[in-house]
């Protein structure tokens, strides 16, 4: 986390999301020579009624303590959204940052006990993504759902993972810019530090998003895989916040074909403890179709 560790962050994300607004987005002639992507800095303080200094002395890192109402200006021009633009507003350093107290991560026991009772794919996951809990019907799914593993890692280095994801390039943009968002002002958290770092030097895909500066949630949705056995699967996620730790549930409409599959999963990951990919097509053959 270079940009992080700097000090000057509110600089770096300024930089990176002013890359990436061209001048026709703005409302701007595209004029010739354009030596820099997106806009230039002085278009940035034109269009925010701010001076072209002052804007220099942001992306400087030379005042860190903009007004609100500074900010609100430059995001509108960069477009930022509202998760874009509350995440922006944090990063000014005009309110000291209380200290910040960390606890382990702990999957509190009725967790566990409600993972074992629940028939869907359903696990636990930290801040940063690391797999805390899950129950067998989420192994089922994905053996990449196994305590211990960590999801953007998987995404991201394990090719299984790759093939699984109807969409992997979405998926990826989605989880880098989730875990930024995360990150927020907890940038010398040793976890956080780690896995950047870690995948900053192993994933080419990783470092151009994470220059990038996207943020944006990643709450409940709908996404579609490719199970090795079953095929296309279409889920829906939804994220339960249970003291420090997230819930995650997948479950298909009722009555579809992937509600069909995923009953055949359930009977795999009774029959199949091993979840093997051999153990589970040899499986599939003898269950298929599903009672």
């Amino acid at each position: 986390m270079k940009d992080e560790k700097s000090g000057n962050r509110l600089g770096s994300y300024l930089r990176a999301r002013r890359e990436l607004v061209s001048p026709a987005q703005a409302g701007l002639p595209p004029g010739g020579n354009r030596r820099v992507p997106g806009l230039r800095r002085e278009e940035v303080a034109l269009l925010a009624g701010i001076s072209p200094d002052y804007y220099l002395r942001l992306e400087r890192g030379r005042d860190k303590n903009p007004s609100p109402q500074v900010l609100e200006a430059i995001a509108r021009v960069l477009q930022l959204d509202e998760v874009e633009r509350t995440y922006l507003l944090g990063l000014s350093s005009a309110r000291p940052r209380a200290p910040r107290r960390r606890r382990p991560e702990h999957v509190p026991a009725r967790v566990h006990e409600l993972l074992g009772h629940l028939q869907l794919p359903a696990f636990v996951e930290g801040r940063a993504f690391d797999v805390l809990a899950s129950n067998p019907m989420a192994i089922a799914l994905s053996p990449r759902l196994r305590p211990g593993e960590n999801r953007l890692r998987s995404l991201l280095l394990d090719s299984e993972e790759q093939a699984f994801q109807q969409d992997w390039a979405r998926a990826t943009a989605d989880f880098v810019a989730a875990l930024r968002t995360t990150i927020g002002d907890d940038t010398d958290n040793p976890r956080f530090v780690e896995l950047v770092g870690e995948l900053a030097l192993s994933s080419q895909r990783f470092r151009t998003l994470w220059a990038r500066h996207d943020v944006r949630t990643l709450d409940g949705g709908t996404t579609t895989v490719n199970h090795p056995v079953v095929g296309e699967l279409r889920l829906h996620r939804d994220k339960l916040a249970i003291d420090d730790v997230i819930l995650v549930i997948y479950y298909p409409d009722k009555g579809s074909d992937s509600d069909e599959k995923l009953r055949l999963l359930a009977a795999l990951a009774h029959t199949e403890p091993a979840y093997t990919a051999r153990g589970m097509a040899d499986a599939a053959l003898r269950n298929w179709p599903p009672v």
